[in-house]
């Protein structure tokens, strides 16, 4: 598997975990020490790992057989890091998310994720 393929895989990990509220993918994606930032009524809403992975569960699961939107604009590779800009959709709302990925102990993890919310 190429690195651009594993990182690809660890977005469609992230996507479906926060569509179907799986809090064991987004802790298997996210790097324990994780920043999740993005502007929300005119605030800044920075939150950990867990307390993001704890707004995903207060939201749910979508139906079973839902299909997730991820498209996946761009990633960019150098050596151990990487960055990612994906387009998905969360609780109704479609999001731009900017993220940041490491590779940790032969894996690659998300570091620091980023988000826009489209109106």
């Amino acid at each position: 598997m190429s690195e651009e393929q594993a990182i690809s895989a660890v977005v469609h990990l992230y996507v479906d975990g926060m569509a179907f509220a799986n809090e064991g993918a987004l802790r298997k994606v996210f790097h324990p020490n994780a920043s999740i930032v993005g502007n929300t009524e005119g605030a800044i809403e920075w939150l950990t790992r867990d307390a993001f992975i704890a707004a995903v569960a207060r939201e749910g699961s979508a139906p079973p057989g839902t299909q997730p939107l991820m498209e996946i604009e761009t990633i960019h590779i150098t050596d151990d890091a990487a960055s990612v800009k994906v387009i998905d959709e969360f609780a109704g709302a479609r999001y731009t998310d900017y993220l940041s990925l490491l590779k940790v102990d032969g894996r690659w993890l998300i570091i620091n994720k980023v988000w826009h919310r489209h109106a």
